[in-house]
């Protein structure tokens, strides 16, 4: 394994982090693991040397999280663990989504208690809250760190104004700042790297890619993207635009190189992210022992220039996708 410093917290995570999303339970959606599958890869996960895993909870509706906790049960103190929040937990409670400070502070001592925790190390907002000034926002994020719930506050898929706006309330009110953000960033969605990306690297903010493999459609070859359960089912891959500007021909040159490597396709994907110095740790999710250690030995790849040229070549700018 290999580790880098999140950003400017000081605090070293191995290069990949750990998604759970997985984690819970498939009648939330059909490709989730149960519980004893979940600790199995936690425990795997531990083995390799990771100790960065994040979870939200909206995840299987809380699960995830409780799933994690467990999982990490008399060994919390050596792992770095994230969660957010934002999505609306009880559709008949308004207030138990969004970004306001009784949100927020409801649905954060609601995450550690599944959790098992006092304090979670990130905690992150999930979205942009159009509906609550940022000020606000801010304030009680702020209190989650002195009050010892937070150590840390990070931000997950907004526009890049947006997240200066975050950062410039931060330093005029003296409150904590974003220490990282959590995009949306592969090879087939490449838009982050107009503004967002180069202001995180400006700001010595922490980079944690989501969907670091187009939600599986860069670990396949795109005519067999149907063929796992995730693939029938998840329509939020459908509405993202991987199969748009290039998409295809990208998919093919993945498969190319990882025939010429000896590798597989989400190993050279994975690989490619390792190459950009203004990440620090992709977020892998998966749903096999097989996948994570597959995903680990894609630390061991090291593209040339050409190769990341000829990876990027097709790409053409998309919609932007990832942000609601």
């Amino acid at each position: 394994m290999e580790y880098t410093t999140l950003g400017d917290t000081g605090t070293t995570v191995s290069r990949i982090c750990l998604g759970c999303m997985s984690f819970g339970t498939s009648d939330w959606r059909d490709w989730v693991l149960d519980e004893e599958a979940g600790l199995e890869l936690v425990d795997r996960a531990i083995d390799l040397g990771i100790n960065f895993f994040d979870t939200a909870n909206m995840y299987s509706n809380g699960e995830s999280e409780r799933v994690l906790g467990k999982a990490l049960e008399g060994r919390r103190d050596e792992q770095v663990v994230a969660t957010k929040g934002y999505f609306q937990m009880d559709e008949d409670d308004p207030n138990s989504g969004g970004l306001s400070r009784k949100a927020i502070e409801q649905q954060l001592d609601n995450s550690l208690d599944r959790l098992g925790m006092e304090c979670v190390d990130l905690y992150q907002t999930h979205r942009w809250d159009y509906d609550t000034p940022i000020e606000g926002t801010m304030r009680a994020l702020d209190d989650a760190v002195r009050r010892g719930k937070a150590r840390y506050v990070g931000a997950s898929s907004m526009h890049a104004y947006q997240f200066a706006d975050a950062l410039h309330t931060s330093d005029v009110e003296r409150l904590e700042r974003f220490a990282t953000m959590q995009n949306h960033y592969n090879l087939l969605y490449r838009e982050e790297e107009r503004e967002m990306l180069p202001f995180c690297e400006q700001e010595n903010v922490g980079v944690v890619p989501w969907s670091p493999l187009a939600r599986g459609y860069l670990a396949r070859p795109h005519e067999e993207f149907d063929a796992t359960t995730r693939g029938k089912s998840d329509s939020h891959a459908r509405s993202h635009p991987y199969f748009e500007g290039g998409g295809t021909e990208v998919n093919e040159r993945v498969q190319e190189l990882a025939a010429d490597e000896g590798a597989t396709m989400a190993q050279i994907g994975l690989a490619w992210l390792f190459s950009k110095e203004w990440v620090d740790a992709p977020i892998v999710g998966t749903t096999s022992v097989e996948h994570l250690e597959e995903a680990v030995e894609a630390l061991d790849i090291s593209l040339s220039d050409s190769d990341v040229e000829y990876l990027e070549a097709p790409y053409e700018p998309v919609r932007v996708a990832g942000h609601q």
